[in-house]
């Protein structure tokens, strides 16, 4: 069991870094260049273009559980995604420091492509296998 030395003795190490992972996301929304990435996908009210499958879309859209007990049921997901167009964490290297997370998560705007949900997750299984890929052959070093 992890050694709990953070926020007066009740945080491990991997608690804090998701507290601080956490917020600095939730910043992000206030992040002046992301905003404007999105901006400028805008084609109409309420409309954006995805800059990797040129599909266009609206801001949110419904999407159906095909999975466990909310199977069936609807949930409002955002259908215009502000990704980065490099990962925050290189899923080749891994986490390497603070500095390099902050700086890269709070890029200027040539740094955020919008994307449609569906690009988005290809794009998001693409980058968990590379990073599992990393991870299993560290393991094996």
């Amino acid at each position: 069991m992890s050694e709990k030395t953070r926020c007066g003795g009740l945080w491990t190490e991997a608690r804090y870094r998701s507290f601080i992972v956490s917020a600095l996301r939730s910043a992000t929304n206030k992040w002046g260049p992301k905003n404007a990435a999105l901006r400028e996908a805008r084609v109409q009210r309420g409309e954006y273009v995805c800059a990797s499958c040129s599909k266009h879309m609206g801001a949110t859209t419904w999407r159906t559980y095909k999975t466990g007990k909310k199977k069936g049921q609807h949930k409002k997901v955002k259908d215009a995604v502000v990704d980065h167009i490099n990962p925050v964490v290189d899923p080749h290297i891994g986490f390497t420091t603070w500095d390099e997370y902050i700086a890269r998560m709070f890029c200027e705007v040539d740094g955020f492509q919008v994307i449609c949900h569906d690009c988005h997750e290809v794009k998001c299984a693409e980058e968990k296998a590379i990073s599992t890929k990393r991870k299993r052959n560290e393991k094996h070093l």
